[in-house]
């Protein structure tokens, strides 16, 4: 049901915008592309498909990301972050908006997500603020989660605000390019 009301979610963005759709990217999404190859197979699988999707498929789209990708980005070895935040070079960052705190603190007072994920609540506020078609994500824990997103979608419909497509790079990847 949930792939149901995505795709159809996908369809009106398409046929509203007339042009590339847009897609934020967070964070998770430059640590897989700098992360040194792993030797755990849904990992390794993981980075593959982000290269992928970044080499083959982020043409396709108007990139996006935010101050609190940056942030994110920062964090860690200073080599590793040097290259996270190369990657974002040049990548519109969304500009904050005080509604963006109103909806993620709404999020967050639904308990839908714990107090230590705060700040997916405002990768998700942004994203639906700026009525950004895409949020691209390998945090499946508190984003792109089927137990979590009918709630996280009931919050934006509450709000009045669009509801946005929250994925992997997998599910980005254009079937025609695929043997069947």
């Amino acid at each position: 049901m949930l792939a149901d009301v995505e795709a159809t979610l996908r369809d009106k963005f398409h046929q509203r915008s007339g042009s590339m759709a847009t897609v934020y990217i967070e964070s998770s999404i430059v640590s897989y592309l700098r992360q040194p190859a792993s030797s755990q197979i849904v990992m390794a699988a993981r980075q593959l498909l982000t290269h992928q999707w970044w080499n083959q498929q982020r043409g396709k789209y108007e990139l996006v990301t935010s101050q609190y990708v940056i942030d994110e980005a920062s964090d860690g070895d200073p080599i590793l972050a040097a290259e996270r935040l190369q990657l974002l070079e040049g990548i519109p960052l969304l500009p904050l908006d005080p509604q963006v705190g109103v909806i993620a603190n709404e999020i967050m007072a639904r308990a839908i997500l714990p107090p230590r994920a705060s700040i997916d609540a405002l990768h998700i506020a942004i994203v639906a603020h700026h009525r950004i078609q895409y949020l691209l994500t390998w945090n499946c824990k508190h984003l792109a989660n089927a137990t979590i997103l009918p709630r996280i979608y009931q919050v934006l419909t509450d709000l009045g605000c669009p509801i946005p497509i929250i994925c992997t790079p997998e599910e980005m990847v254009d079937d025609a390019s695929e043997d069947d």
